[in-house]
């Protein structure tokens, strides 16, 4: 009898400051009967010819499915003012419009809407400010950035900004209630599988070159 290919999931999130969580959701999801892809673990295939940056991006285009998680740690891997690795592991996802699930930090969004409140509400006027050597909050402004493109900030029309559910948390045992609630449900997520790849993709561009680091 044939075994049945396990979906691949692919988690982006920062790690040093999140270590506990990731241990936790390698554990569920893999308990749930996925290949989980992740960093913190080792599992994400390996190139020996590539660099980490790489590495990340060509598991994110060929995993199943992707979870990205949004904290206010902005992650490394960046060079020369730079997007993180983090921040274009969930942007090449939305680019090839895989099935993801996103959550966002609370303090994420609560700097957002205060922000915005003082009239910085895009990224071109948040480049012109500057966060104190380390400051506790949010480390990096971008982390702002990372969230509206995952909640489909950038589309004008409401009714185009499709997979742009981003469940805010508070803590860890908020994120695992999400997963376990979301990702349990393996027949339909096969069946969303299904239905994304019969689907054409809008997107397909090639992401550019980069060195990476750790997260």
């Amino acid at each position: 009898m044939t075994k049945k290919k396990k979906l691949t999931l692919f988690v982006s999130s920062t790690v040093y400051e999140n270590k506990e969580l990731l241990d936790q959701l390698y554990s569920i999801l893999s308990g749930f009967g996925y290949e989980v892809w992740m960093s913190r673990k080792g599992t994400v295939p390996i190139n020996p010819g590539e660099n980490t940056f790489q590495s990340c991006m060509r598991g994110v285009e060929q995993c199943d499915l992707f979870l990205g998680i949004i904290t206010p740690s902005y992650g490394s891997g960046k060079e020369s003012g730079g997007l993180s690795i983090t921040h274009q592991e969930i942007k090449r996802a939305i680019e090839l419009e895989k099935p993801r699930w996103l959550l966002a930090h609370a303090d994420v969004v609560f700097a957002r809407r205060f922000l915005n409140d003082l009239g910085h509400s895009t990224p071109d006027v948040r480049k012109k400010l500057t966060l104190k050597p380390g400051a506790k909050s949010i480390t990096d402004l971008r982390v702002i950035d990372m969230y509206e493109d995952a909640i489909r900030h950038d589309e004008p029309e409401l009714a185009m900004r499709t997979g742009n559910w981003v469940q805010e948390f508070n803590s860890d045992n908020d994120v695992l209630l999400f997963v376990e609630t979301q990702l349990s449900r393996i027949d339909e997520i096969e069946r969303i599988i299904k239905e994304n790849i019969a689907k054409p993709k809008s997107a397909k561009a090639k992401p550019k070159s980069s060195k990476g680091g750790a997260k």
